[in-house]
């Protein structure tokens, strides 16, 4: 399944990660040019920077590996091994000032995630998740809550206009259920359940590069990750994600969500 040893990924994903929050970092709260892509989402020099830095790396070290990116073109997706990459996973919070974007860095075996990086280079903080070699936060072992019920739980969605409006409906029979809701955060809040600290998230209308580097740090954790049909996650799964430190309001939600 790993093409390579367990601390050799490990120090290449540091690598990565190292190379792209060296990029983004100097371009944080500065003013800079903002792009709108196709699908009317905002991108700048620092994703694009940062992306070409990534896959600088990788066709050096890995030039057998497929590479899926958000800002540029795919290449070798039928490769055993592929990684993908989100150079900025909340570009709205980083142009805004806010650091509670990331870097996602994953790799794929056979379409399934096998590593992820969770990288927030402005705070330093750092999640990366291994196939059962479990999940850290900046070379520390990180562990989810326990949650016995959805009515105990803080779940989270980036924004609530971004679900359809079957998803809406699914999204606010979670939501009043739960004890608490938090809003924004993109991957941060996922990365915040790898750490214990919210139970679930929510969301629909995602990118391979969005989730793909998710499933590792949070199931590594102890949590699950699936589709809103309690499938897991792969590079074909539909974008619609449910992520959760307790596998018993994962159950719950998936109920729920299905009406």
């Amino acid at each position: 399944m790993l093409p390579s040893s367990a601390s050799s990924l490990i120090t290449l994903a540091n690598r990565l990660a190292d190379s792209s929050g060296a990029i983004i970092r100097p371009y944080f709260r500065e003013q800079i040019p903002v792009d709108v892509k196709i699908d009317a989402s905002p991108v700048t020099v620092a994703d694009r920077e940062a992306e070409k830095a990534i896959r600088t790396i990788l066709m050096e070290a890995r030039p057998q590996d497929g590479i899926i990116g958000e800002e540029f073109q795919n290449e070798n997706t039928d490769a055993e091994h592929v990684w993908v990459i989100d150079p900025i996973d909340g570009t709205k919070s980083f142009i805004s000032g806010r650091p509670i974007f990331g870097t996602l860095i994953a790799l794929t075996w056979n379409g399934m995630p096998v590593l992820g990086v969770i990288d927030q280079p402005i705070s330093g903080e750092r999640w990366i998740g291994l196939r059962n070699h479990g999940a850290s936060l900046s070379g520390t072992p990180i562990q989810t809550r326990e949650c016995s019920s959805l009515a105990d739980a803080t779940i989270g969605t980036t924004a609530p206009d971004l679900f359809d409006a079957d998803g809406r409906q699914s999204w606010q029979r979670a939501a009043k259920a739960a004890r608490h809701v938090v809003y924004g955060g993109d991957c941060y809040t996922y990365a915040l359940v790898a750490s214990g600290l919210v139970d679930a998230v929510i969301e629909s209308g995602l990118q391979a590069y969005d989730f793909a580097a998710l499933s590792p740090i949070i199931e590594e954790a102890g949590g699950i990750a699936s589709d809103w049909e309690g499938n897991p996650l792969t590079l074909s799964s539909d974008g619609h994600v449910i992520a959760c430190g307790d596998r018993r309001v994962h159950a719950e939600l998936l109920e729920l969500i299905s009406g």
